[in-house]
């Protein structure tokens, strides 16, 4: 909002080295936070484009208020058409009537909402810092694994 064309903005990343082969797992357990999104969803478009690829895809989106739902339009299509992608949305500020998680991501949701704990599974996450830091945390505690520090393709728990 405060940026003007010219100025100088500060980026860092990616860490980490995925790459995806067909059938390397079952199913991905995604969480994603605010521009989180950006690498899981070209997973998921790569994923959904291939109709002979059966990996299961469950996507958990955090984000502040609704309006700050980056993709949701094109989240909400792919969901609506592809049954092997689940998609759940979570605010920490959420509109009245509002029917997903509220607050942040926490062990609940992520068991609700994730597939449990197995070996054909792979949990991908990508956010704000402390959010990555939070989810990492609590996947471990879960079950699902633990996060190196500079994730690698095998890792169960992979941080973008």
């Amino acid at each position: 909002e405060g940026l003007k064309v010219g100025d100088k903005v500060q980026c860092r990343g990616p860490k980490g080295a995925f790459q995806y082969s067909k059938g390397m797992n079952k199913a991905f357990g995604m969480i994603a936070g605010g521009t989180g999104i950006t690498p899981m969803l070209q997973i998921i478009i790569h994923l959904l484009s291939d109709p002979t690829d059966t990996t299961e895809i469950s996507l958990i989106f955090a984000n502040v208020r609704e309006a700050d739902i980056l993709l949701r339009d094109q989240l909400d299509e792919l969901a609506a058409e592809h049954d092997r992608f689940s998609l759940y949305y979570v605010l920490n500020e959420p509109p009245e009537g509002w029917s997903m998680g509220v607050g942040f991501v926490n062990k609940d949701i992520i068991t609700e909402n994730l597939p449990a704990p197995n070996p054909g599974l792979k949990i991908l996450i990508c956010g704000p810092p402390p959010m990555v830091k939070a989810v990492a945390a609590m996947c471990n505690e879960l079950g699902y694994g633990k996060a190196n520090a500079v994730s690698k393709t095998h890792d169960s728990v992979f941080k973008f």
